[in-house]
């Protein structure tokens, strides 16, 4: 970022070389969006001399190449130049002075709605001699030039030719950076106004042409990175930039469309891989940012293992990466080389989470760990089934969901994870640092109340995979899941009998005491006691179980039958939390030590919803 220069430079000087298409807009900025009233009142603050912000501008011809584009309402007669510098920052006021001052067509503009409107611009002279005259000086017309009342068929301003301008004594906005033509015809039709005319030039017309504009030049040897950064810093439209976003624009220079690739296109037919990915219900949240990083791992992995190859130690080993410079180096062969075995990692992925009994994206703990998984699987393809690699892969994923090591900033895991999991597979290393590093405290259950966590969806899922039975019908939660029966995540004393005898709802409202369970079940649990409860199922004629056959349902539940008839909620609270605690030392294939607790006031907010009720 050493490579910058800060100046000021003449308004007529910088549009000129707009119009000239010397500078131009990166095709990664969006469109211009100022509306009507944002224009007049940066003209006002032009003609004030009052200022307007800095620009800033990226040289070009350097290594870092973006499709480019002129500002909007901009055309040329022949080819487009080739822009040397391109608008990072200032494209809405930049866009807006250009179309008002430099073109002979009406400014594309918006009203206050937000409709798309035609106007022209102009300066009602008399009142901008006035004192403090100015703010109400501008003002805009429709692209025939004329104000009208009585919806349109009174006129009340007609401005459509240069007589009508100047016996009205309006200037036109369009010739205030050369008035020649305009003050030729104020001498023809209107020759007595000229020495007013005159201080309103002085005034006005020359505030515009002296006007000094700030202007932050970036070298042409800055990173796409520090592009990427800047860009985020100055943009005040509210909207990051995306990687993708800066990676589209400059995969376009070389006439490859990323965004058709990803999105697809139904201009030309083409399906993109993101709709390839949503077929798999597990993969309809990945981001195209995820498919980047995971290429990125992919690349930079090979890199690393040819610079070991090669003899090379310390720093000039390349790393394994998927951090955001990592991406922005990537260069269209890097995409191209890597993009179908890294799609091809994502389906994949989708099957080995089908096998954990993940099935939606709603249920999968985090959507950062499909980013290693899938291209752990892009290398090693279907080997992954060999049960020996399968179980390491699946610790592997557990440890990181009940170890809630992939929420926040994970590039460096996802990056560590890919060179262990590789080795670890290739009986090459240890075990990756994922699984050392995974820890569950038995009072984690204690504060496990919202769904939104990730080691609560994670739990919920190895109950339902062990076989759960719903309470009412004669089929698993999962056989229900699947069937689009709503269930709800329940507690299992209910809440009221709880509230009744003083337990403490961070008690009661932790996942110990909930269970997936059908909506018929849970309007008949109600806020009876469990023995209650339990009777009334067992009896209802649709049901009809032993006390043996309820007993077997609730056993896959991990409840202990005995104690929720004789609705003893401390044997039944200890002896679940037990069980649920050896659940997760199988999943993570390591101990729990059970003398490490977790403050039960560490809370989470209670979400007793129903969140199967429908698939997406």
């Amino acid at each position: 970022m050493s490579t910058f220069d800060s100046t000021k430079t003449p308004l007529p000087d910088i549009i000129r070389e707009i119009t000239d298409g010397k500078v131009q807009l990166p095709d990664f900025q969006r469109g211009w969006v100022w509306d009507d009233e944002h224009v007049r009142s940066l003209l006002v603050s032009v003609a004030r001399s009052f200022p307007v912000g800095a620009v800033m501008l990226l040289e070009t011809g350097g290594d870092v190449r973006f499709q480019v584009r002129p500002i909007e309402n901009l055309t040329f007669t022949g080819p487009i130049p080739e822009p040397e510098r391109l608008i990072l920052d200032g494209q809405q006021r930049l866009t807006s002075l250009t179309q008002v001052l430099a073109l002979n067509q009406p400014v594309k503009t918006f009203d206050e709605k937000g409709k798309p409107i035609s106007r022209y611009y102009y300066v009602d002279i008399a009142r901008a001699l006035e004192d403090d005259g100015l703010e109400d000086a501008f003002i805009a017309v429709e692209e025939d030039r004329k104000i009208k009342t009585n919806f349109g068929r009174d006129v009340v301003l007609d401005l459509s030719t240069p007589q009508k301008e100047c016996e009205a004594f309006y200037f036109p906005c369009n010739q205030i950076l050369n008035s020649d033509a305009w003050e030729e015809s104020l001498q023809e039709y209107a020759p007595e106004k000229f020495g007013q005319y005159m201080q309103f030039r002085r005034k006005v017309l020359n505030a515009f042409r002296s006007y000094q504009l700030p202007v932050i030049s970036l070298g042409k040897n800055t990173s796409k990175e520090a592009v990427c950064l800047v860009f985020e810093k100055v943009n005040t439209g509210g909207v990051p930039l995306s990687v993708f976003e800066l990676v589209t624009a400059s995969f376009a220079a070389d006439n490859f469309n990323l965004r058709d690739d990803w999105y697809g296109s139904r201009l030309r037919n083409v399906e993109g891989r993101a709709e390839r990915l949503k077929k798999e219900a597990v993969l309809d949240t990945v981001e195209p940012t995820d498919f980047l990083q995971a290429v990125s791992l992919l690349h930079t992995y090979e890199k690393r293992q040819n610079d070991l190859a090669a003899g090379k130690a310390g720093k000039a080993v390349a790393p394994v990466s998927a951090k955001r410079a990592s991406i922005l180096s990537l260069t269209l062969d890097d995409y191209l080389k890597w993009a179908d075995e890294v799609e091809h990692g994502f389906l994949l992925a989708a099957r080995f989470l089908r096998k954990q009994c993940f099935f939606s994206s709603r249920d999968l703990p985090y959507r950062t760990q499909l980013t290693p998984l899938a291209a752990v699987l892009s290398t090693i393809k279907e080997r992954w089934l060999e049960p020996r690699i399968f179980d390491k892969l699946s610790r592997w994923y557990w440890c990181g969901v009940l170890g809630e090591l992939y929420g926040g900033a994970v590039e460096t895991r996802i990056a560590n994870d890919l060179e262990d999991l590789l080795a670890w597979i290739a009986d090459k290393g240890q075990e990756p640092r994922t699984v050392i590093e995974a820890a569950f405290q038995p009072g984690r259950l204690l504060t496990l109340r919202s769904r939104l966590s990730a080691a609560y969806k994670g739990l919920n899922t190895l109950i339902l995979r062990r076989g759960a039975r719903d309470f009412f019908w004669k089929a698993t939660v999962q056989e229900l899941d699947h069937e689009e029966i709503a269930l709800d995540i329940h507690h299992i004393f209910p809440r009221a009998w709880c509230e009744q005898r003083g337990i403490k709802p961070a008690i009661f409202n932790s996942i110990i005491n909930k269970t997936p369970i059908s909506y018929r079940a849970n309007r008949m649990i109600g806020g009876k006691a469990p023995s209650q409860y339990l009777a009334a199922i067992q009896s209802h004629k649709q049901v009809g179980l032993s006390e043996d056959g309820m007993n077997a349902i609730l056993a896959s539940h991990y409840i202990d039958p005995e104690a929720l008839r004789s609705d003893n909620f401390d044997s039944f609270f200890e002896r679940r939390r037990e069980a649920l605690l050896q659940l997760v030392e199988d999943a993570m294939g390591k101990s729990i030590d059970r003398g490490i607790e977790h403050s039960e006031d560490q809370d989470e907010p209670d979400d007793n919803f129903i969140f199967m009720e429908a698939r997406a």
